[in-house]
């Protein structure tokens, strides 16, 4: 495919002007006058120089490559049809849809991005953490940092001692026993081929534990409502989780939340001056 620099310059301005601060999370301030948002707040919100995003407005510089027009469209909280456009302006085939999808859709990025006072984040169907509210890092720390099968926390479970430090010693056999069930039907569900397959050869190659626990075929186990997670600072919290399904694309917004008035909420006062935890 060909680029279409016009097309993709005027999309870009478009959609730009289209979306108001407060729509991403932004304050107003009292002398905007920018219809929209800045060039510079579109580009940090795409992860990328102001220079390089004004260019692209401009039907100037290089072919922005699939990640960078993926980082756009996630930047500009674009629908799927809208993301799907703007692939095929730059010269690129649109990505697969559905579960194996990271575009997050602008709903659910717009509910997180009013999320500032307490811990939430969006998950892929196999827990891999796409974003984070200041206060969910601050819970957990950054877990959009990993990569490979590392990204899924049922894949860290087993093999990242770490990952269990952040949860109740006498949660650990459930959530073992969780992940491996949760792992055992996406990869029925989504077949021999997928990621959620491999994942389950990786793990039954490396964790004896593992082993043992799928082969107990277990399935239908599903996350207690509440969490008890132990942050290295404050010790014990016990939060609510609720979760919002973009059936869609697979993806989950998870909100954790605390009884006012109990200890677990007064410590969530705390996280926004403590910061993100330090890695072990």
């Amino acid at each position: 495919m060909v680029i279409d620099r016009t097309g993709l310059a005027e999309f870009l301005r478009r959609r730009r002007a289209a979306l108001q601060p407060e729509d991403v999370g932004l304050p107003r301030g009292r002398r905007r006058r920018t219809e929209g948002l800045r060039r510079e707040e579109a580009a940090a919100l795409c992860h990328m120089s102001t220079d390089y995003y004004a260019r692209l407005e401009r039907a100037r510089g290089p072919q922005p490559s699939e990640q960078m027009i993926a980082s756009i469209a996630q930047g500009l909280h674009l629908s799927l049809d809208e993301r799907d456009h703007l692939f095929r302006l730059a010269g690129h085939n649109p990505p697969a849809r559905g579960a194996i999808s990271e575009h997050i859709s602008p709903g659910l990025l717009r509910i997180l991005d009013r999320l500032d006072d307490t811990p939430a984040e969006i998950v892929t169907e196999l827990g891999e953490t796409l974003r984070q509210s200041p206060l969910g890092v601050a819970l957990t720390g950054d877990t959009t940092r990993f990569s490979g099968p590392a990204r899924s926390i049922g894949y860290r479970w087993f093999t990242d001692p770490a990952t269990r430090a952040l949860y109740d010693p006498r949660e650990h056999p459930f959530l073992t026993r969780m992940f491996a069930s949760g792992l055992r039907e996406l990869a029925t569900l989504r077949g021999p081929g997928s990621r959620a397959a491999h994942f389950a050869d990786l793990l039954l190659a490396r964790s004896e534990e593992f082993r043992t626990v799928w082969n107990a075929h277990e399935v239908g186990i599903r996350p207690h409502e509440v969490k008890n997670f132990v942050h290295p600072e404050l010790g014990a919290l016990e939060l609510t989780c609720q979760r919002l399904v973009d059936p869609d694309q697979g993806h989950s917004l998870l909100v954790y939340t605390a009884i006012p008035g109990s200890e677990s909420h007064e410590k969530l006062q705390l996280l926004s001056v403590l910061g993100a935890p330090a890695r072990p």
